[in-house]
């Protein structure tokens, strides 16, 4: 099992930038891809960017495509997401999610690991 506890988010103003951690405790996630979600009160849980093990594969929500980025330090247990353009619908609770595979899904049924989430609340 794996243990994933997100931090970052704050009140930003929109065209802030923030840079969101998930670190992992337990099991090392290095063959697991991962994945950033978030939700906001009242909506579906909502794909935003995915890492895939295999092949260095990153791949973006059309939404947030080209200001959000994806990474993740192996050796740190450490999954980021750097939000750079931040915009008033942005604003959400992210969760941070192991997939059940060496690949990063854009559905949440695909996950088998949750953080608890980190808000972030952009204001115009």
């Amino acid at each position: 099992q794996v243990q994933l506890v997100e931090s970052g988010g704050g009140l930003v103003q929109a065209g802030d930038s923030l840079r969101l951690s998930c670190v992992a405790s337990g099991p090392t996630f290095s063959h697991y891809g991962m994945g950033w979600f978030r939700q906001a009160p009242g909506k579906e849980r909502e794909f935003i960017a995915a890492s895939w093990w295999i092949g260095g594969i990153t791949y973006y929500a059309d939404s947030v495509k080209g200001r959000f980025t994806i990474s993740r330090d192996t050796a740190k247990n450490t999954v980021y997401l750097q939000m750079n353009s931040l915009k008033l619908e942005d604003t959400a609770v992210y969760f941070c999610a192991r997939d059940r595979s060496t690949s990063g899904s854009r559905r949440y049924i695909d996950y088998d690991s949750w953080g608890q989430g980190t808000q972030v609340t952009v204001s115009s």
